[in-house]
């Protein structure tokens, strides 16, 4: 089990921060063949992200809700996301072209999405909490004189 911080705590970062949601829906639980593919490619494309520094990727965290599974990434640029996804030699390259292959073939069975927010300052709060989501990406600090709130926090962001 996760080591629980006890106390108020925030994250810590300076510079950008871009929040990438990714996620799929099976639409037709019966065709593994055509939804499996894809639910496996994320795994190593994250593994191959995490192994290269420069690559832009601070963490991530995988979510499972009634729409399928999801995965938040946070991200220190726009840019360098944006050059991941069209990178010839990366790992999304083939499993983007493998999916719009599936896709063709039958285009109900499995839906992606992605949602991407840029943005230069973020506020958090974990309370009794392992360490997660952005703090975990970036660096977790006890909450403390100048960020006690919200508002704070934000406004102190960078």
């Amino acid at each position: 089990m996760a080591r629980i911080n006890t106390g108020r705590y925030t994250h810590r970062h300076q510079g950008d921060v871009v929040v990438f949601l990714i996620g799929m829906r099976v639409n037709t639980l019966w065709r593994p063949d055509l939804w499996l593919p894809v639910f496996v490619a994320m795994p190593r494309m994250l593994k191959e992200l995490a192994g290269e520094p420069g690559s832009g990727l601070l963490g991530f965290r995988f979510a499972l809700g009634p729409g399928g599974p999801m995965i938040v990434q946070y991200w220190d640029s726009v840019d360098k996301l944006y050059a991941y996804a069209s990178a010839s030699e990366s790992e999304h390259r083939p499993a983007w072209a493998a999916f719009n292959r599936r896709a063709r073939r039958a285009p109900k069975a499995v839906g992606i999405w992605h949602e991407t927010f840029a943005a230069g300052r973020a506020e958090t709060m974990y309370v009794s909490m392992p360490t997660e989501g952005l703090a975990k990406a970036t660096e977790l600090v006890p909450v403390g004189p100048g960020n006690h709130h919200a508002r704070e926090r934000l406004a102190n962001s960078q």
